[in-house]
């Protein structure tokens, strides 16, 4: 029997578990396995990294329920963080392929050796058709309703007030998209999110819905006009999001990674 190396790490509570390399093993079963929170290590999905020919790795996301995802803005920084660690490359820039294109990351020290910030370039936000099953759910027609892509799908609804909604209920009716509700404030320049992920649940945080809500709000009205950075309060903490940034039409999010633990389990 071999063992398997994983590192655990965080993006403002938004868990995830980083292997490399990992052979001939079923990855969809090893994701369901090691994401459990009761009788395996516990995460929000599990990061899969290979070499690439031209970019520095590639990183293939799986959620805790073993289905395939094509991106994670927090779990790109988390696996950005490991790969960082593995190379011993610092806070040298990196380039990586995922299922949603390259992404291009900068890395940045902090006070806590444990946490990086990093920003990543998440590509265009896309408008898309609505979610299977949003017909039928009733939305009042009165509420803001924005159906996105950020390299994955996300719908966002702005909301009176976030605590108020049974998000549960809610994102168990949609089970196809990432779905967000988001209230403006408490700054002139930030929106209040909390978010429902499709093969998940509901988690503290998300990096791709940071994004997705933040083209929302700006083109809501629920920040000032011209707005071009925005700050995104989470359960988990706050994210930056940039608009047009690194050129018109693309966004950049900014937020930290934190190094959890190294972990050995066996693999037959």
């Amino acid at each position: 029997m071999t063992t398997l190396t994983l590192t655990k790490h965080h993006g403002l509570g938004n868990d995830f578990l980083v292997v490399f390399h990992p052979g001939d093993v079923d990855l969809p079963e090893l994701a369901r396995q090691v994401c459990d929170r009761r009788r395996g290590i516990g995460a929000d999905g599990l990061l899969v990294g290979e070499s690439h020919p031209e970019l520095a790795a590639e990183m293939t996301l799986y959620n805790a329920d073993g289905s395939r995802a094509e991106m994670s803005g927090n779990g790109i920084r988390c696996f950005a963080q490991a790969l960082a660690a593995r190379r011993g490359s610092g806070t040298a820039p990196l380039r990586l392929m995922t299922d949603a294109g390259a992404r291009s990351i900068e890395l940045a020290e902090t006070d806590d050796p444990a946490t990086i910030s990093a920003s990543v370039d998440m590509g265009p936000v896309e408008s898309l058709g609505a979610p299977a099953g949003w017909a039928a759910l009733g939305a009042h027609p009165d509420r803001p309703v924005a159906h996105l892509g950020v390299g994955n799908p996300h719908t966002v609804v702005g909301v009176d007030d976030v605590a108020g909604v049974d998000l549960a209920a809610l994102g168990r009716q949609l089970p196809d998209v990432n779905l967000e509700i988001i209230h403006p404030g408490p700054e002139p320049n930030a929106v209040t999110m909390r978010v429902h992920e499709r093969g998940v649940g509901i988690t503290e945080a998300c990096g791709t819905g940071a994004c997705a809500a933040a083209w929302a709000a700006t083109h809501w009205g629920l920040v000032a006009a011209g707005t071009s950075e925005l700050v995104v309060h989470m359960d988990g903490g706050r994210a930056t999001v940039a608009l047009d940034q690194p050129e018109p039409g693309r966004v950049t999010l900014t937020g930290p990674a934190t190094y959890v633990a190294t972990i050995e389990i066996p693999c037959p």
